[in-house]
């Protein structure tokens, strides 16, 4: 059952609580006893930030507000709180929390972040020996935020669980069929329409990026129209998110090591699900944007009719494309959907995808890797949409002198480039089948993490879903 995150005010007798204060102003916390003022007051003059107090019914937290350089740090820092938070209050085995901030701020908000985030569980195909967290509910309980606030980031909070599950879902279980039930599922249940392309309709949009990809495979390709269309929506022409949706990458002839690599190449299809999570999350909050996702989905394996390098394929945009590396398979998938994209008149292009190791050995684990043609104003816009929820942007160039990289000698273009800057030619390679304000975020580094990090856990994390819903929710505003 995953976590509740609710609004209330009116704070039950004998509940968990969480106090969240300023260093300044601990005599004047009501909900403390004398006692309990002046053992606080110690604590935090040695510089505690959580402090812990048993009242045998229940516990009090007081959590000290951070100090950060920047109000996106200050978030940043509330959020790893509440993951510390966490870890009290699981071993205490507490099954709800209160949360009452005292700084007249939106604290709250952030604190109940860090710990709905941190309290995911992936727990589907465990038969023994695991115990679910016991932590239920986690209520904001001050008048500082609006129940509407807290309603928007539960829906958001939650649309980031689905999207784990199903980049935790492993290839036994989630065939590109199987993925697009799933998304029919999502979209009965968040209330946004979703159109299922078969193999036939595919070849029918002579899409030979995504059929060159499957030809290896026995499982049929799908491609998947997801659209959220309110009556109230203030854009003339839709925003568009593109998402990878590769359940399962071999690397195809160009067959990948299998340590730490091949073994967890169930969660290729992260950039498919982060846009779900939007869709999910901007449907439940009742955005007022019109918004299409396209998601190509298809496994990449070695099968007796896979691709060969050094094969020609001609892509949905009459282009033709010489494949020297079918484990560069993620672009030409991505590429047909661009080019399908062409057909919505697009006010912006956003396309999500763990596109390259590249990616991933520039900035780690810590930042996206964005670039694209949208202009100055909306990369500024994103960065700071990514800044405000800590999902940071780090924005690489697409000079043409990388397109060069991309000549090929029989054929419109490769689809890999030279050993440097791998992750800007993947881009590079993109752009080619854009005529339109477009992004592309590599969340190589982000999308699946093999140790734990924070609210992020381990395993897939949901990345890339808060920074685009921010940055669309701040356009809808």
């Amino acid at each position: 059952m995953p976590t509740q995150l609710k609004y209330d005010t009116s704070l039950a007798k004998n509940t968990n609580l969480a106090i969240i204060i300023a260093k300044d102003q601990v005599d004047q916390v009501q909900e403390l006893q004398p006692e309990e003022q002046n053992y606080v007051q110690q604590q935090v003059q040695q510089d505690a930030k959580l402090i812990y107090l048993n009242r045998y019914s229940h516990r009090v937290f007081v959590v000290v507000a951070p100090e950060a350089k920047t109000e996106s740090l200050k978030k940043e820092a509330l959020r790893q709180a509440g993951h510390k938070l966490l870890q009290q209050l699981k071993t205490d085995k507490a099954e709800s929390i209160s949360i009452l901030d005292k700084t007249n701020s939106e604290a709250s908000l952030y604190l109940a972040e860090g710990i709905y985030l941190g309290n995911y569980q992936f727990r589907k195909h465990k038969t023994k020996d695991e115990k679910p967290s016991s932590l239920q509910t986690i209520t904001i309980a001050d008048e500082h935020v609006t129940e509407t606030q807290v309603e928007e980031l539960s829906n958001v909070l939650e649309a980031i669980y689905k999207v784990r599950d199903l980049v935790n879902e492993p290839h036994s279980h989630q065939s590109a069929t199987q993925l697009s039930e799933q998304l029919e599922e999502l979209a009965q249940e968040a209330g946004f329409d979703l159109e299922v392309l078969d193999l036939i309709k595919i070849q029918s949009l002579k899409m030979g990026g995504l059929i060159a990809v499957n030809q290896g495979s026995e499982e049929p390709a799908t491609f998947n129209i997801l659209e959220w269309k309110p009556d109230n929506a203030k854009n003339t022409k839709p925003y568009v998110l593109v998402g990878k949706g590769v359940v399962y990458d071999t690397g195809g002839l160009s067959l990948k090591p299998t340590p730490q690599s091949m073994d967890y190449m169930k969660s290729d299809m992260a950039g498919a699900a982060a846009v779900t999570g939007v869709m999910y999350a901007a449907a439940k909050n009742n955005l007022p944007l019109h918004i299409i996702g396209l998601i190509p989905a298809t496994d990449n394996r070695p099968g007796g009719n896979a691709v060969a390098p050094g094969d020609i394929i001609t892509m949905h945009n009459g282009m033709t494309v010489e494949v020297l590396n079918t484990d560069a398979e993620g672009r030409l998938i991505l590429a047909d959907a661009l080019s399908f994209a062409k057909k919505y008149n697009p006010e912006l292009v956003m396309d999500l995808a763990t596109l390259t190791g590249s990616a991933m050995r520039a900035v780690g684990k810590e930042g996206l890797v964005v670039m694209g043609t949208a202009g100055e104003e909306v990369m500024a816009e994103l960065k700071k949409a990514g800044d405000n929820v800590h999902e940071r942007t780090v924005e690489f160039p697409l000079w043409d002198e990388y397109k060069k990289q991309l000549d090929s000698d029989i054929a419109d273009l490769k689809n890999i480039g030279g050993a440097d800057a791998g992750h800007i030619t993947a881009g590079k390679f993109l752009e080619a089948f854009t005529d339109y304000p477009w992004v592309h975020f590599d969340i190589a580094g982000t999308a699946y993490l093999h140790s734990e990090d924070s609210y992020r856990g381990k395993l897939a994390t949901g990345s890339g879903v808060r920074l685009v819903y921010n940055y669309l929710s701040s356009l809808a505003r």
